[in-house]
This record gives structure tokens, C-alpha cells and sequence, in this order.
């Protein structure tokens, strides 16, 4: 079995660029990094007040079940110190499977671990611009990426802020 995944990875606490590489380097590291985007720094969504954060999207394809990606997702997580204190607060790092598909099939999931797809991706600029950078023609519940974005706030989807950083791996190639 073999699960393709889009992961959403995004910090404000801390060294969130670190964090954000140690993930992808991680992903790397054991083969599974398919392709990453570029960082970008983005307004906080939820309405607590806190810092902006940088966040990313990156697409594996893991060894086993899309709660195996999770589970990895987590333990990422907590690698880099995270704790669940303040919904929508800040944090060190956060690690979402937005999507997935095990040998080619689209999953969908409702179980109270893993929701796929992730319920509020299609509502959410700082997951869709960096994965549309990645991959255009993606479809998220059935739906392109292009069309998710259109149904945002204009202002929203310009407050995603593309920055000079890079997270893939030195040697790394797409």
C-alpha cells in the first residue's frame, strides 16, 4: 500500500523556518518527498491574536495508510515541541494531511482521528496558494484549486506573502 499525501505545515512559534525544514528534511530523509513548495508567510486564521506565521505544503508518498502519514505528522509535532493549548493559537509547528489517496484511490474519512479531506482546506488561502504553486491542477474534494481560491476574499488570498526562504534539502530535485 502506498499513500500519496498533501501535507499543510505551518508554525509561528519559535524557529518556525527551522521547524518547517525539519520536516521536509525528514520527509526527505526517509524518501517519502515527493515535491515542496515555497514558504510563505501568512496572517493567523482564527481569529486569536498572535504573530503571523510561515507556512508550506508538501506532497509524499508514505509506506503505508493516510493515519500513518498522521501519525507521522505528529510525531513531527512533537519533535519540534508542540503543545495543543489555545485552538488556532500560536504554535511551534502544525502538520495537517490535507488530502490523500492510497494506490491512486482518493480517500475520504470521517473518523474523529482523520478527517480527509480536510474539512477546512477549501476555506483556507495559507493551504491552497502553496499547493496550487506545486501542483495547478490539483482538485480538492472534486474541485480545482483555482476554484476554491476564487471563492475567497480577494484581500485573504493576497495576504499570502511569498518569501526568499527555502525548505527543500540541499541536492534535493523535484
Amino acid at each position: 500500500m502506498t499513500c500519496r499525501a498533501v501535507l499543510s505545515i505551518g508554525g509561528n512559534h519559535g524557529d518556525s523556518l527551522e521547524f518547517l525544514r525539519g520536516v521536509v528534511a525528514a520527509a526527505a530523509g526517509a524518501g517519502t518527498l515527493r515535491d515542496v513548495s515555497s514558504v510563505y508567510a501568512t496572517p493567523p486564521w482564527g481569529g486569536v491574536e498572535q504573530d503571523d506565521f510561515l507556512n508550506a505544503v508538501l506532497v509524499v508518498e508514505h509506506p503505508g495508510s493516510p493515519r500513518d502519514v498522521l501519525d507521522w505528522g505528529l510525531a513531527q509535532e512533537r519533535a519540534a515541541g508542540r503543545t495543543r493549548r489555545v485552538r488556532w493559537g500560536p504554535r511551534s509547528l502544525d502538520v495537517d494531511v490535507v488530502s490523500a489517496e492510497v494506490d491512486g484511490v482518493t480517500v475520504r474519512s470521517r473518523d474523529d482521528r482523520l478527517t480527509l479531506p480536510h474539512p477546512r482546506a477549501a476555506e483556507r488561502a495559507f493551504v491552497l496558494v502553496p499547493w496550487s504553486e506545486i501542483e495547478p491542477r490539483a482538485r480538492l474534494d472534486g474541485t480545482p484549486l483555482s476554484a476554491h481560491l476564487d471563492a475567497l476574499d480577494p484581500a485573504e488570498v493576497c495576504a499570502i506573502r511569498r518569501t526568499r526562504d527555502r525548505l527543500a534539502p540541499e541536492g534535493w530535485v523535484r
